[in-house]
C-alpha cells in the first residue's frame, strides 16, 4: 500500500511513527534505508526495513518512502490487515515445516476406523470416539498410524484433550463422562460420572469444570467437578431445548441449541446471561480467540459472532455450505464440515473470506479439528479419520 499525501491525517500520526508501531524491533541501522534513499540513517530506519521486507507496505516508489506523509484510516486498515496475515502465516507451525499449501482437492491420506463421530488432537496424537462400539481411538497425527483403542466409553461421542488426559461424554440417558490415561497401556475407559444430563453430545473445559451440552429430553447443560469419585455433577435444564455444541471463549462458556436455532452465552452457574439469533440447527461451533464460528445444519450457512459482545457479525452462505455441522480452526482458517452435502468448506478466519470448498461424495464428513499443521475429518459414511 502506497502512502499519498492525499486523504487526512490518522490524527497527525505520520508514516514513519505507524511503522515504529506496527513494525518491531529491529538491531542494526542502515546508512541507506534498505532501498529508500529519503529516510534518514536514525532510529525509525529498522522499522521501515522490516515492514517493507515483510511486504506490509512498499512506498511510494522503488526508491522512495515518503516518510512525513500522513496516513488516511484505509491505508491504517490496510498496513494492520498484511501486518496480521505476515505474522499468523509466519508464526504457524504449517510455516516452520514449510508447509503453505492449501489442500486442492481429496484428503492426503486416510486412517480406516469404525464409524468415528468427533476428533480431539492433544497437539500430537489424534483421539476419535465411535458411539456404536463404544470405542475410543487414538492415532498418530504425523502419519495417521492407529496406535490404541480404548474400550468401555458406552455411546461414546465427545472428545476433549486436556492437561495430557483425554476426556468423553457417553450419548445416553442419563449420560456418562468418562477419562483416558495416555501414559498407560490402551484398555478400559474410567468412569467419572454417571448422571449428565440426557443425550451429552459436545463437551467443553473452563480451566477447572467440565461443561456438557446435552441434546436429549429434556435439554440441559451438566457442569462437572473434578474430585473424589464418582465427581460431582450439576445438570442445568432451564430455558434449554436441545443443546448441541459447547465451547469456552476463555472467560465464558457458550452453546448451541439445536431446536430453537440459539447461541447461548452461559453464567458460571449455567443459567444463560445472553441470547444471540443464529442459523436453523445450529451444531458445534469453534472459537478463533475472538469470534465464534456456528455452523447452521438446516440453513446451510455458518453464524460468526463476536464473543466479547454477542453480535452477529455476518452470515456466511455458500462456498460448498450444506447441512453444516462442525466448525474447526487451524490459527488461519475455518474448516466447516457438510454432513449432508458430503464436503468441507475452508474460510480465512481474518477476514471470513471463502477459500473454497471440496467434496467428499458418500463420505458424509462430521467431526473435524486441527493438529496446527493439518485438519483432520471424521468420515463417518466411509470409516475413515481424514487428513486434510
Amino acid at each position: 500500500m502506497r502512502a499519498h499525501r492525499t486523504g487526512f491525517s490518522m490524527f497527525g500520526i505520520s508514516l514513519a511513527v505507524i511503522v515504529a508501531f506496527v513494525g518491531g524491533a529491529a538491531n542494526t541501522l542502515f546508512g541507506v534505508c534498505g532501498p529508500f534513499t529519503d529516510v534518514a540513517e536514525d532510529v525509525f530506519c529498522p522499522f521501515v526495513v522490516e515492514v517493507f521486507t515483510l511486504g506490509i507496505t512498499t512506498g511510494t516508489s522503488p526508491t522512495t518512502y515518503d516518510p512525513t506523509s500522513s496516513v488516511s484510516r484505509l491505508q491504517m486498515a490496510a498496513f494492520l490487515s498484511r501486518s496480521v496475515d505476515g505474522v499468523l502465516k509466519r508464526g504457524s507451525r504449517r510455516a516452520a515445516l514449510g508447509q503453505f499449501w492449501t489442500n486442492q482437492g481429496g484428503s492426503q491420506g486416510v486412517t480406516t476406523l469404525a464409524s468415528p463421530v468427533y476428533v480431539m488432537s492433544d497437539g500430537t496424537d489424534l483421539w476419535a470416539t465411535n458411539n456404536t462400539t463404544g470405542s475410543v481411538f487414538r492415532v498418530r497425527g504425523g502419519d495417521g498410524k492407529l496406535l490404541e483403542t480404548w474400550t468401555g466409553a458406552t455411546s461414546a461421542v465427545g472428545v476433549l484433550p486436556v492437561a495430557s488426559h483425554i476426556y468423553v461424554t457417553g450419548y445416553s440417558n442419563p449420560s456418562n463422562l468418562y477419562h483416558i490415561d495416555p501414559s498407560q497401556p490402551a484398555g478400559a475407559v474410567t468412569t467419572l460420572s454417571i448422571n449428565l444430563g440426557a443425550g451429552a453430545n459436545s463437551i467443553a473445559f473452563d480451566g477447572a469444570r467440565f461443561w456438557t451440552a446435552n441434546a436429549g429430553v429434556p435439554g440441559s447443560v451438566s457442569i462437572v467437578t473434578p474430585g473424589s469419585l464418582p465427581w460431582t455433577t450439576t445438570t442445568v435444564t432451564a430455558g434449554f431445548s436441545s443443546p448441541w455444541g459447547a465451547v469456552f471463549d476463555g472467560a465464558y462458556v457458550w452453546v448451541t441449541d439445536f431446536n430453537v436455532g440459539k447461541l447461548f452465552k452461559l453464567d458460571p452457574n449455567g443459567a444463560i446471561l445472553q441470547t444471540v439469533t443464529v442459523g436453523s440447527g445450529p451444531q458445534v461451533p469453534v472459537f478463533d480467540g475472538t469470534n465464534i464460528w456456528v455452523p447452521n445444519d438446516f440453513s446451510a450457512s455458518v453464524t460468526v459472532v463476536r464473543a466479547s459482545t454477542g453480535a452477529v457479525l455476518a452470515t456466511l452462505t455458500g462456498n460448498g455450505l450444506s447441512g453444516s455441522a462442525v466448525a474447526a480452526f487451524d490459527g488461519e482458517r475455518i474448516l466447516i464440515t457438510n454432513y449432508l452435502g458430503s464436503s468441507i468448506s475452508l474460510f480465512k478466519a481474518a477476514d471470513m473470506s471463502p477459500i473454497g470448498s471440496w467434496f467428499t461424495i458418500g463420505m458424509n464428513p462430521y467431526g473435524a479439528c486441527s493438529d496446527g499443521i493439518s485438519f483432520w475429518v471424521a468420515l463417518r459414511g466411509s470409516g475413515k479419520l481424514a487428513r486434510f
